[in-house]
């Protein structure tokens, strides 16, 4: 079965061709036969695509006010030129799309009718940086491979089994019913992880209380007990929770009401500044990367150490409330761009919680490789780095869902 995946995220794009062979999944992560990358972020003037396949790597510029013909010409990369892996597009048995805000509605992979457009188009207020781009890329496959079944895998429906206590906000209950409550995202990635971490210690997901911190430019926790998310940071949008990159995570919800009172911020404004303007940049005042935050700091930069020790303090509360949820933990997950690569991100994180037998191995952290122990021989809480791989777990989704006859 191939399988093309869509990952869509606020400035990017990632796409992958997979080829899933046999009548069982595979136990580890295939290499995908093809891999494109739109990156609209590369300069001011242009979009930036690089292909890979066959061993070759091709570099293009885009026009960033043509993005439908930017994701044709993506897609003619796949049946032309030295990137060629397939005859014709027909031969792609399923589309998957990685989709950030499905709503309540939605648990598991679901197959994309006009029904699901329609929700996805409803709840672009609550992802109003990723459900657009979700929408661009279900129709221009439409397009092109209008008889090819696509599949929404969707960032909430991890979390759509939280309880309701998790779920529900402390306002008055009519706005519960009306939609507005806990969602969480990034759970493609969580239920990847915890499945991973069971899969590394060698034992069943259900008998582990697990926390996956998914820290990249946007950041989440979850705590997973018996393979089921049970509370998360991020809530009714992704701004909820952790410091981030660029977003706020958590405030006062007074400062806004003040904001408006004495400043004349409106909805755009407030939404600019949190969403945009805040975070690791907010406080830096330049850079949102937690690499050049990192730069910074070893310079002796002290505006950057103090956006670190900020970031390092909001997480470690964070976690307190998700091991509050578990009542005890048997593995800490450590994953995506900052949480895989950033050795002392995990250092300051896990340093002040040794007295729940949480210890790492200095020389392991520092070296770490994917999908690896980095905890010392004695410790009771396993710590765990682990390659994500959202776009195999969508693949895998898919496959699944075809497998069920749709």
């Amino acid at each position: 079965m191939k399988i093309l995946v869509l990952n869509a995220g606020s400035s990017s794009q990632k796409s992958c061709l997979y080829e899933i062979t046999g009548k069982n999944l595979p136990k580890t992560s295939s290499k995908p036969l093809w891999e494109a990358t739109i990156d609209w972020t590369a300069s001011n003037d242009y979009g930036f695509m690089e292909i890979t396949a066959n061993g070759v790597e091709k570099e293009f510029k885009l026009d960033p006010e043509k993005r439908q013909a930017a994701m044709a010409k993506m897609l003619e990369t796949l049946t032309a030129g030295d990137t060629k892996i397939i005859e014709n597009l027909s031969e792609i048995n399923v589309v998957g799309h990685r989709v950030v805000h499905g709503g309540s509605d939605y648990a598991e992979a679901t197959l994309i009718t006009e029904e699901v457009k329609t929700t996805i188009k409803n709840l672009i207020p609550l992802a109003p940086s990723h459900n657009p781009n979700h929408l661009e890329g279900i129709e221009a496959i439409e397009k092109v491979l209008e008889d090819v079944p696509q599949i929404a895998v969707f960032d909430t429906a991890f979390h759509n089994k939280m309880p309701k206590e998790a779920a529900i906000y402390p306002i008055p209950y009519e706005w519960f019913e009306k939609g507005i409550r806990r969602y969480g995202f990034h759970g493609t990635s969580h239920k990847y992880c915890s499945q991973k971490a069971a899969e590394i210690l060698g034992k069943p997901l259900e008998s582990l209380r697990i926390i996956t911190c998914h820290l990249g430019n946007g950041a989440s926790l979850a705590a997973v007990k018996n393979g089921i998310s049970i509370n998360t940071t991020m809530g009714f949008t992704p701004l909820e929770g952790l410091m981030m990159g660029n977003r706020s995570g958590s405030i006062d919800p007074a400062i806004l009401i003040y904001l408006i009172q004495k400043h004349n911020f409106d909805a755009e404004k407030l939404n600019k500044m949190l969403n945009k303007e805040s975070g690791l940049k907010g406080i830096l005042g330049k850079s949102g990367d937690m690499r050049q935050v990192i730069i910074g700091m070893n310079k002796g930069d002290e505006k950057a150490q103090f956006a670190f020790n900020m970031f390092i303090h909001r997480l470690r509360c964070c976690l307190g409330e998700m091991l509050a949820s578990l009542g005890g933990l048997d593995a800490l997950v450590f994953t995506a761009g900052i949480g895989e690569h950033s050795a002392i991100v995990r250092e300051k994180t896990c340093v002040d919680f040794e007295f729940l037998g949480l210890k790492i191995d200095k020389e392991k952290n520092t070296n770490a490789g994917m999908n690896t122990d980095i905890s010392t021989p004695d410790a009771k809480v396993r710590v765990l780095v682990v390659h994500t791989e959202e776009d195999w777990a969508i693949a895998c989704e898919c496959w699944q869902r075809m497998n069920q006859g749709l």
